[in-house]
Parts: C-alpha cells; sequence; structure tokens
C-alpha cells in the first residue's frame, strides 16, 4: 500500500463559499479510480504536546501501489483541484509512505 496524507493550512481570509469551494474540490479526489480509500477531514479535537492541530483540513488517500499514486498526480480531477483551489491555502505539507 501507498499512503499519501496532504495537510492543508488554509489562508484566513478565505470566504465561507470559498471554504465550501474547497471542500467540494478536495472531497472530488476521492473519485479518481486509482484511489483506494480516500478520508477528508479537520483536526480532531485530541490535546495533547505531541498533537499538531494547525491545519485546516487533511486529505488521506491510500493506493494500492506507487504507479497508482502516480497516475492519480496527473489525473484531470486533480489537476483541477490543484488549479481550482491552489489560490486558498498558504502551506500545505505531505507525507508519503510505503507499507513495510
Amino acid at each position: 500500500m501507498f499512503v499519501h496524507h496532504v495537510f492543508f493550512w488554509l489562508k484566513s481570509d478565505n470566504t465561507p463559499d470559498e471554504i465550501k469551494k474547497f471542500e467540494a474540490s478536495v472531497s472530488s479526489l476521492k473519485s479518481i479510480k486509482t484511489v483506494h480509500m480516500a478520508e477528508v477531514g479537520k483536526p480532531a479535537s485530541t490535546d495533547r504536546p505531541v498533537i499538531d492541530t494547525t491545519y485546516s483540513y487533511s486529505l488521506l488517500l491510500v493506493f494500492n501501489s506507487l504507479a497508482d499514486h502516480d497516475a492519480y498526480q496527473v489525473d484531470p480531477v486533480h489537476l483541477q483541484f490543484v488549479a481550482d483551489c491552489s489560490k486558498l491555502w498558504e502551506r500545505v505539507l505531505i507525507y508519503d509512505s510505503e507499507s513495510l
């Protein structure tokens, strides 16, 4: 399995409509055929020193292989998401991992 975990810090001056646009657009990534599993979320209410809750949204995608991930990266739905929403975030951090 290949896990792609993306954290988004949205700009503080985004309008409610822009936030809705981001939520709909990021959720559209679940429809990409090479995505095995997908979850979109916001920081949980957990509170321990090792937990970072400063991000706005997270996207967790699981693929069956690196090749599936690579196909996702060039999928038109993903490219449209980046084109439409990149102006809404100030920071993105990605953690990729592969099963042992």
